[in-house]
């Protein structure tokens, strides 16, 4: 039976003649023996390619090119030909009765070699581009590898991983998508075909770290912090370091965007209004530190922070209790809950059942930094002249870094671990239920919280609330300026400076008082150089200075008063003038904590306990001798009293507390 070709060589067949018919028309097939081979080989190299078949009588041949087009001269067995550029060829085979047949298509493929081909070559693979990884693969990525090889007849191809042979990989280019970590090793590849085999050099593929999916910008819809201090105890020991402590934290809250309210030596009614103003502040999304530093103790797992006006003996009554604080931050939802604590933790007294207080569901973001481990008392140093905590001397040292807040915390531990000061004395404690890598530098997005975001800015103004500056004109011609700078949010600094003598008056002095009075509670000599080098930061060399101090004790406006005395030049004779200003009531005070109703705080006991003042305080550190360099030691000052008169009435008294929401 006469073997057709079909498909695209069909085309091919011209009508050469009218089959006969009769016996005459008995004839053999037609049959290929011998395929012509694909070959591969560099330009302009001379290649032949060949069939053999077999039928009745005289068999006749015609070459086509991939373009279906008779090649010119192309009418034997065998053709000979010398290419630029890869070409396709097919030989279709006839015999004198009409049947033809055609061979398969075969490819001559024509490759630009860089080194040239040896002499000696006859067809044996000689493999002229060998697969190359210039540099590590990107994970997730896709890379390809080559290997191009000449031979006659054209090369087999196969692929190696690591000395594993890779099912269906055979042919030049090798190419893996989606790179992952597996796909790192040495791979080559085998070019054989009838005449020998050759391996291609190896290649080192690295499979580089995968790049670390930026996280999403964690973000604050606000930032508030509120820094209590308290110092000047009325019925207990008198402490140094919460001036500068709160003073230099609450400057650098500031510098990383947060709203900062700080206070001075607050009673327990102004501690609680101070609370529930600043819980006021917070709300989804916001960002609440709450900072303390003064006199306090822990009991069964509550910390207690005392008043100043706490009495002797106290009991919790007069205390804040710091597990209430947080509770109501849990649920006000605040984003990030930070308390820090710079107090003493140690309780005397082993017996008495905790407060009561029912915790919100976790919520995952809270954060406790305690200045020191539980039974356990917090001290003041001497660091360069001034007085400081030193677990806030360390806080401050590492906050305005941009890592996660328990990340901070976990650098002052071991800063303080290793001062040599309190070493074995004092011991950082966190705790906290943080699920997400919040940081104090994390930026304010306000998007989407308009409304909270305005109501937040109201409750801000109103406790920030600056006079402006003033000249003021006295009948004598000369000008006095009077200027104002918050030290804190419920100390202001009033500064007098004479800009002008005038005609008449020359020597000129100022005095500055306030109507009411107001306490200065830095007028103590332990504070003065500290107070002063504060002052100076704050003013050009004025004429004097008024310190205005628990502001939020003001009933109603604050009156400034200037006295200015000069020597009249003609008279040669001591005058005196006057002026007023009323500055209504400044920062704190516009939030009237005076006017606040006191909190109605149940007690689980009908009759309080009786007991002594507790020597829970924190400890200070103060010079050996006033002539001598600070030695830096820390050194506990507040002992038992001598004539106590027994262990059992130097305790604190422990009073439970029942009811979290009356706290605010």
């Amino acid at each position: 039976m006469t073997t057709y070709c079909t498909d695209r060589a069909v085309s091919l067949w011209p009508t050469l003649c009218t089959p006969k018919e009769g016996p005459a028309a008995m004839r053999i097939e037609i049959s290929i023996v011998q395929q012509p081979l694909s070959v591969c080989v560099p330009r302009n190299y001379p290649v032949t390619l060949s069939v053999q078949a077999i039928g009745t009588g005289s068999l006749r041949y015609q070459w086509f090119d991939g373009r279906q087009e008779e090649v010119e001269h192309g009418t034997e067995r065998k053709l000979d030909i010398c290419l630029q550029k890869s070409e396709k060829y097919i030989c279709r085979v006839s015999d004198q009765y009409c049947n033809f047949v055609f061979t398969e298509w075969v490819k001559v493929k024509v490759l630009n070699s860089p080194v040239g081909v040896p002499p000696a070559w006859r067809g044996q693979p000689y493999i002229i581009v060998q697969p190359t990884v210039c540099q590590p693969v990107q994970h997730g990525s896709t890379f390809t590898l080559k290997c191009s090889a000449i031979g006659i007849p054209s090369p087999y191809y196969q692929w190696y991983h690591n000395g594993h042979p890779l099912p269906k990989e055979n042919k030049e280019t090798f190419e893996i998508k989606q790179v992952k970590a597996e796909s790192a090793g040495s791979y080559l590849c085998s070019v054989s075909n009838v005449l020998g085999e050759r391996w291609s050099d190896a290649a080192e593929v690295e499979i580089a770290a995968p790049d670390k999916i930026p996280a999403p910008t964690l973000t604050a819809t606000d930032k508030v912090a509120l820094l209590i201090g308290n110092l000047n105890y009325s019925h207990h020991p008198r402490l140094m370091a919460p001036t500068m402590d709160v003073h230099e934290l609450a400057s650098l809250l500031q510098q990383l965007g947060f709203r900062v309210v700080s206070l001075l030596d607050l009673t327990l009614q102004e501690m609680n209004s101070a609370i529930d103003s600043f819980l006021q502040l917070l709300d989804r999304g916001v960002y609440a530190v709450f900072y303390y530093a003064g006199h306090g103790y822990e009991h069964l797992g509550r910390n207690y922070l005392v008043a100043i006006d706490a009495p002797r003996p106290y009991r919790t009554e007069h205390c804040v209790c710091v597990q209430r604080v947080m509770w109501s931050m849990q649920e006000r939802r605040a984003q990030l809950n930070i308390i820090l604590l710079d107090t003493c933790r140690k309780w005397y007294k082993q017996t008495g059942a905790a407060s009561d207080i029912n915790p919100l569901a976790p919520l995952g973001n809270t954060v406790y930094g305690y200045a020191t481990t539980e039974d356990a008392e917090a001290f003041e140093v001497q660091d360069g002249g001034k007085s400081t905590g030193i677990f806030t001397k360390y806080l401050n040292k590492h906050i305005l870094q941009p890592k996660k807040v328990t990340h901070i915390l976990e650098q002052v531990s071991e800063d303080l671990g290793k001062d040599p000061l309190v070493c074995g004395r004092q011991v950082v404690e966190i705790k906290y239920t943080l699920k997400e890598p919040r940081s104090l530098t994390d930026p304010v997005g306000t998007a989407g919280h308009t409304i909270e975001l305005n109501l937040r800015d109201a409750c801000w103004k109103q406790a920030n609330v600056m006079p402006g500056q003033k000249l003021l004109d006295f009948p004598c011609g000369a000008k006095v300026e009077l200027s104002f700078s918050a030290l804190f949010s419920n100390v202001l600094l009033a500064f007098g400076t004479v800009k002008n003598t005038g005609p008449i008056a020359q020597d000129c002095t100022v005095e500055l008082r306030s109507d009411p009075t107001m306490e200065d509670i830095f007028s103590g000599t332990d504070s003065s150089d500290e107070m002063q080098s504060l002052l100076l930061s704050k003013a050009d060399y004025p004429d004097c200075c008024l310190r205005l101090c628990c502001l939020q004790r003001l009933k109603r406006s604050l009156v400034i008063k200037i006295k200015l005395s000069y020597t009249h030049r003609d008279r040669n004779v001591r005058l005196t003038e006057y002026r007023e200003v009323d500055i209504d009531r400044p920062l704190i005070a516009s939030c009237r904590f005076s006017q606040r109703k006191p909190l109605d705080r149940r007690r689980e006991s009908a009759q309080p306990k009786r007991g002594h003042d507790s020597d829970i305080r924190r400890p200070s550190h103060r010079l050996a001798h006033p002539a001598r360099p600070s030695t830096r030691k820390a050194e506990n000052i507040c002992q038992i009293s001598s004539n106590t008169t027994s262990a059992s009435t130097n305790e604190p008294e422990e009073n439970d507390e029942n009811d979290p929401q009356e706290f605010t």
